[in-house]
């Protein structure tokens, strides 16, 4: 309250300055008359000593980038097919329930029926023949998708390709000579650098907020995704519902990041925002255009930040590490490229290619910039001393090719939430491993086949798997599953197309 008061305060304080010569009292002939003065008032503001001298042209002007950019940015209907359900045609029977006769629950019998969800975001035009980039959250799912322009044309879509990992989808509408946005850089931001956020929150298109930095690589763990690659640019330009897939613009308009996000206990705007960067949206854009999928680089390595936390913990305590930076290996993956490159578990990554590693989110951002068979210099950290590899990163499959587009995301494929079957599970069923199903998403190979949530999957296409990371490595076209539910009931899964 104390500062609220003091604000207004000085507000008013500038307003009686800058209008105490604007009139005077003019005596005539005995008689008072009042009449405006042009007068030159100075509004520089004084510096006092602990100020910077004021200088108008250090000052951003956003108009530029606003007027602009604006053009390039859509918005996105997304409409999708769910089913509706339904009761018997003549209502559930008492009777035949009481005695747990099952009744179907569809009218008459006949075919499921189904109605139109619409839902909304924003989209940014980046190629004058109709490249649009958006979120994947946007269009998961979508049967249908339009794209309405800020000059009000409206064009139907389609998706060209997805990446649930970083939440970036490319799109495609067939027109010419479109207003588009340029691709700035997202390593050039700079803490407390202005920029807009262009979208449609709330169906109101072309809304244009602004806001600053506030800071580069958050890792918030909202992606759900076991690949999921987090390192948000955190700014408080105000962004709500719609905003999604939005363009996030510095002062000279250029594309510097796709608004994704807001961090809130009311899931509307209270602070901040969260925008992928640049340069992962470029990466994933070109991989989908060019391979039809995103050719994912893999380190090969478990890790946490060495972070005050760490160097307090008793592992830290144990290892005798004192100084904060860097990354902890906990695990390296047998096979994998840190493996083959030579590095151990224990070891601290120091940086990549000369970029120092200061949280998880940079690992991650750096690696997710990269495709397999690529080349990335490291400087490790062991047993006091430091040493320096080279590690050509691999795929999900431990290959150093680049995948194509006959190569299955099979996590993705499946279509739901999956993890490792514990100890416990896998003594009781008898098995020596296996991934359980923890959700089902609609439209997936899991929702197609109906299996149930619970699951243990022990096979896929006769092929044992033991673990999340034994199906990560998959690529062929899902054609069987095998496992047991948690009950002890065996059941095999084949799909016909």
């Amino acid at each position: 309250m104390k500062k609220a008061f003091l604000f207004c305060g000085i507000v008013a304080l500038s307003a009686a300055v800058g209008g105490a010569t604007a009139w005077s009292v003019v005596h005539a002939g005995g008689a008072s008359r009042v009449e405006y003065v042009e007068r030159q008032v100075e509004r520089t503001p004084v510096a006092g000593t602990q100020f910077a001298s004021y200088d108008a042209g250090q000052f951003p002007d956003l108009t530029y980038a606003a007027e602009n950019a604006v053009k390039a940015v859509v918005n996105i209907e997304a409409v999708q097919q769910v089913e509706v359900p339904q009761r018997g045609q003549y209502g559930s029977d008492p009777f035949l329930e009481f005695f747990g006769i099952p009744q179907d629950s569809r009218r008459g019998g006949g075919e499921p029926r189904y109605q139109e969800r619409r839902a909304g975001g924003s989209g940014v035009i980046i190629s004058a023949d109709g490249y649009v980039v958006t979120n994947n959250h946007v269009v998961d799912g979508a049967t249908k998708l339009r794209v309405k322009l800020n000059d009000g044309r409206a064009f139907d879509a389609r998706l060209v390709g997805k990446d649930s990992a970083t939440d970036i989808a490319l799109l495609k509408v067939e027109a010419q000579e479109l207003p588009t946005l340029a691709f700035g850089s997202s390593d050039a931001l700079r803490l407390g650098e202005w920029v807009l956020a262009i979208g449609s929150p709330f169906d109101l298109q072309s809304t244009i907020t602004a806001g600053i930095v506030s800071a580069k690589a958050r890792n918030l763990g909202a992606i759900p995704n076991d690949f999921s690659i987090e390192s948000f640019i955190q700014t408080d330009a105000a962004v709500n519902p719609g905003n999604s897939g939005g363009a996030l613009v510095n002062t000279q308009g250029e594309l510097v990041g796709i608004n994704t996000l807001i961090k809130s206990q009311t899931g509307s705007y209270v602070g901040y925002s969260f925008a992928v960067p640049e340069a992962i949206v470029r990466k994933v854009v070109v991989d989908l255009k060019e391979y039809g999928l995103v050719q994912r680089a893999l380190l090969g390595v478990t890790f946490r930040p060495v972070d005050q936390d760490f160097i307090d913990s008793a592992e830290g305590k144990q290892l005798g590490v004192s100084e904060i930076g860097g990354v902890y290996v906990a695990g390296v993956a047998e096979g994998g490229a840190a493996s083959e490159a030579g590095i151990r578990k224990g070891d601290i990554i120091l940086d990549i290619d000369g970029v120092q590693l200061g949280s998880s989110a940079t690992l991650q951002e750096q690696i997710a910039r990269r495709r397999p068979n690529d080349k990335v210099a490291l400087s490790v950290k062991r047993e006091g001393k430091v040493k320096h590899f080279e590690v050509v990163l691999r795929n999900k499959a431990d290959q150093p090719e680049l995948l194509t587009r006959e190569d299955v995301d099979v996590v993705e494929a499946l279509g739901g939430q999956l993890q490792d079957a514990g100890e416990k599970l896998c003594r009781k069923l008898e098995i020596r491993g296996g991934v359980q199903v923890a959700s089902v998403k609609s439209g997936g190979i899991l929702a197609r086949a109906r299996v149930k949530q619970g699951f243990v999957i022990t096979h896929i296409n006769d092929r044992a798997v033991r673990s999340l990371a034994d199906v990560r490595r998959l690529t062929d076209k899902v054609k069987s599953l095998d496992g047991v539910y948690p009950d002890g009931r065996a059941a095999s899964y084949v799909l016909v197309e």
